[in-house]
């Protein structure tokens, strides 16, 4: 397994306002949490804002026994998205943008690169404001995914996947040729692996040689909220065991892996919240 595995860049509560409660949550924060129930060492790196919510994300991650020393606070709200739950599907309604996390650089996260560079893979995600920083934790860090989730310009995405290892896209309403298209040019620019969810749909998957597909496990969710996270940690935690260097792993990995991430993350639809943990209001 990957032994330490690191999350960087984003934390954002999410507000379930039909409940009155904000559940921890965030991509980065969110993939290291579920690679710490997976049995992984993992850390998070990121900006909390100062208010109550940033309070008991905090403590949520000490108490699931997350590494966040490395972690910065600043004056200001914490980042919320706002959402409702309709037939188990989550369904954003607003939100206020990354809070103060967007107006804080996060050039701390290298003050210590002797502290990054013990992680064999570090995840990140285009909510973290860190996409300057890229080319520098590509250097540092064996291993780097990128979740693109589905708020991405195709030019600038496949820019930036120079310095990027493992990107997700989520592409629910693309075509299949679409989406080879788009996982063929990720890897055109130096990916290892390019991974597309799409909904109830098959996720696709490219290492440059070979296609796979992966259906979803079926389930009656209750909430849909963390499920890409969650195909996302598992397929990492799985895929990359015992795994050192840039070789692309063995295509039995990646299908183990993509089985793991589907089960996981058909999990994660059984609870609320990304990994439940709510504050109520």
């Amino acid at each position: 397994m990957v032994v330490r595995f690191l999350g960087i860049g984003d934390n954002t509560v999410d507000d379930y306002t039909h409940l009155r409660t904000l559940f921890p949550g965030g991509n980065a924060l969110n993939v290291a949490v579920y690679a710490s129930m997976l049995g992984c060492d993992a850390a998070y790196v990121g900006v909390f804002g100062s208010d109550a919510a940033a309070n008991h994300m905090q403590q949520t991650l000490a108490e699931l026994g997350l590494d966040t020393s490395r972690s910065t606070r600043a004056e200001g709200p914490s980042g919320k998205a706002m959402l409702a739950i309709e037939d188990g599907e989550r369904i954003f309604t607003g939100s206020n943008g990354g809070g103060v996390r967007k107006s804080v650089s996060m050039e701390f996260a290298f003050d210590d690169v002797d502290y990054l560079k013990s992680f064999p893979l570090a995840h990140t995600s285009t909510y973290s404001f860190i996409d300057e920083h890229l080319p520098r934790l590509a250097s540092l860090v064996p291993i780097v995914s990128y979740d693109f989730s589905d708020d991405f310009e195709t030019a600038k995405a496949l820019s930036l996947c120079t310095y990027i290892d493992v990107p997700f896209f989520s592409c629910p309403d693309s075509t299949d040729e679409e989406t080879q298209n788009l996982l063929q040019s990720a890897v055109d620019q130096g990916c290892m692996l390019a991974a597309a969810t799409r909904g109830m749909r098959e996720a696709i998957l490219f290492d440059g040689h070979s296609w796979y597909r992966q259906a979803p496990h079926p389930v009656t969710p209750i909430d849909t909220l963390g499920a890409g996270d969650g195909f996302i940690s598992a397929f990492l935690v799985s895929c990359f065991e015992g795994h050192s260097g840039k070789e692309t792993p063995a295509p039995e990995s990646i299908e183990r892996a993509l089985d793991k991430a589907a089960s996981f993350a058909a999990k994660t639809c059984l609870v609320q919240g990304a990994f439940g943990r709510g504050l109520g209001y």
